[in-house]
């Protein structure tokens, strides 16, 4: 959603490298390329007017007029701005005292609030919370069902007395909801409250009825992030008619211009608590202001990263293949191991998503986005059509066995051939990193392999005494040469005449300098 921004921004800072001191005229562009970009991207007026004032503020101080690289401190300054406007710290849940703790979910028709109770159950349960989704929404046709669907897919418990699609009292539900979650023992109800076309008064005052019957300790509004600023009047409707604690954003994989998400925050003061970025339920986290300017700015996003790696792999498990890449040189480390790896990296998401999050990739955006998700795919289903032993002892693999394993899995013989080299490649390079060589090939840098025995190999050898290019010179100095070598032959060390010569007499030089 944040592409063009990130493009804009990119190219705006790629202006002002190389700089060893900033103009007046520089900061003014700088800024002035800023403000279009935010302007581009659907940021509102009011939110870009103060961002752009703090922008200037600080890059006309001391901090960017005594940097060593001023070009990277203007970076930092709108990296820390944009956090700002996008709330500052993260803001997490509040849980009542007492159980259960009741989130109320509001927000427009379409927005997508059924789609993301089923997510915020989930999140919750990932969290040890027991939480109950309570049908609240009666009016939009099977939205009693959806929730139903969701809530089966979540694995969480869904509280449906009413049939919905116009028949029963959603302020009635809410209120026995807590009932039934105290007896059952859940220790969050999340309410899923019905929504409009547009703001009414109709919508606003059956939200508020559940409010005051609930009591809830949360209230999220749920808003499509892609509605651009509508979104924002939306939100300050929605805070001045029934008041919410946080905003959850929904559709955030989308690809038209996210800058309304940027200003929700800022405008009516409550921060973005939740992101919803697919269509999967486990597609959902809590809203980190810092990380998601990283991501804006191409610094990516090595946390959530990380935590979604934690989330996959098992420590276990993990020590288990290191220790098979760190013994005798990876061999131990087979197709089996190799499939297993895949496997769980698929588990984690799409891959472009993944790459996406390492720094610097906006430069190969193109690229990124042009990976085969189903090349993973292709790769399992040619591992499956092998032995069990040909999964261990990849050499045995021949051309024979190669066309076999290709018809299995429905491919050509040479991406057989292709993925078993790739896979000794990698099975090298992760031994190589498993037993603490770092990455190979890259000789003379501390941790990153090559080792002394590379970098012997490196050294030129001393060039001898160059022969002279004249026929007649070369001549003469070979025979002269030989000569010499003649003499060592016969003498003793250093090339001095043996003992037994009678008439060798030292020269008159070594005679005056011996006394």
């Amino acid at each position: 959603m944040f592409d063009t921004l990130s493009d804009r921004l990119a190219a705006t800072f790629k202006n002002l490298r190389g700089k060893g001191r900033l103009s007046e005229a520089d900061i003014d562009a700088t800024a002035r390329e800023i403000r279009i970009a935010l302007l581009e991207a659907d940021v509102a007026l009011p939110v870009v007017r103060a961002f752009i004032a703090n922008v200037k503020e600080r890059a006309r101080g001391v901090e960017v007029s005594q940097a060593l690289n001023p070009a990277q401190q203007v970076v930092k300054i709108v990296n820390e701005e944009l956090v700002g406007i996008l709330g500052g710290e993260t803001r997490r849940l509040r849980f009542a005292k007492t159980a259960p703790t009741v989130i109320m979910l509001a927000g427009l028709q379409g927005a997508g609030k059924t789609t993301l109770a089923g997510k915020l159950g989930l999140w919750l349960k990932g969290q040890g919370h027991s939480p109950l989704l309570v049908a609240c929404d009666l009016q939009r046709p099977n939205a009693v069902n959806q929730l139903s669907v969701v809530a089966d897919r979540a694995g969480v418990a869904v509280y449906a007395p009413e049939p919905g699609n116009g028949v029963g009292d959603p302020v009635q539900v809410a209120k026995d909801s807590i009932e039934y979650a105290r007896s059952k023992q859940y220790d969050v109800v999340v309410v899923d409250t019905a929504g409009r076309l547009g703001i009414d008064q109709e919508l606003m005052q059956q939200a508020a009825d559940i409010r005051d019957a609930v009591g809830p300790d949360e209230i999220l509004f749920v808003v499509d992030a892609m509605i651009g600023q509508d979104a924002v009047n939306t939100a300050e409707a929605f805070r001045d008619g029934v008041g919410f604690d946080g905003v959850v954003l929904s559709k955030l994989d989308g690809d038209a211009r996210g800058g309304a998400a940027l200003s929700i925050a800022h405008v009516t003061g409550k921060q973005i608590m939740f992101a919803s970025n697919g269509e999967k339920l486990a597609d959902f986290d809590a809203f980190h202001p810092d990380r998601m300017a990283s991501r804006i700015l191409d610094m990516g996003d090595l946390l959530t990263l990380i935590e979604q790696a934690e989330k996959t792999f098992s420590q276990e498990e993990a020590a288990k293949m290191a220790s098979k890449l760190a013994s005798s040189k990876g061999k131990d480390f087979t197709l089996d191991d190799f499939l297993s790896q895949m496997e769980q990296v698929r588990k984690m998401g799409s891959i472009s998503k993944l790459l996406g999050m390492l720094p610097g990739m906006g430069q190969i955006k193109d690229q990124i986005n042009n990976i085969d998700e189903r090349d993973v795919d292709r790769a399992a289903a040619i591992i499956k059509s092998m032995t069990p032993k040909e999964r261990a002892e990849p050499t045995i693999i021949n051309g024979s066995r190669r066309a076999r394993i290709a018809k299995g899995s429905g491919v050509e013989v040479s991406a057989v051939k292709n993925l078993v080299e790739r896979f000794f490649d990698a099975r090298k390079m992760m031994s190589k990193m498993a037993q603490g060589g770092g990455m190979p090939g890259m000789p003379g840098m501390p941790g990153m392999g090559g080792g002394p025995g590379r970098q012997k190999k490196q050294v030129k050898q001393a060039k001898g005494k160059r022969k002279s290019g004249n026929p007649m010179k070369r001549k003469a100095e070979e025979q002269a040469a030989a000569a010499r070598r003649e003499q060592a032959a016969q003498g003793g060390a250093f090339g001095l005449p043996a003992q037994e010569d009678k008439n060798f007499e030292l020269p008159d030089e070594f005679k005056k300098f011996m006394g």
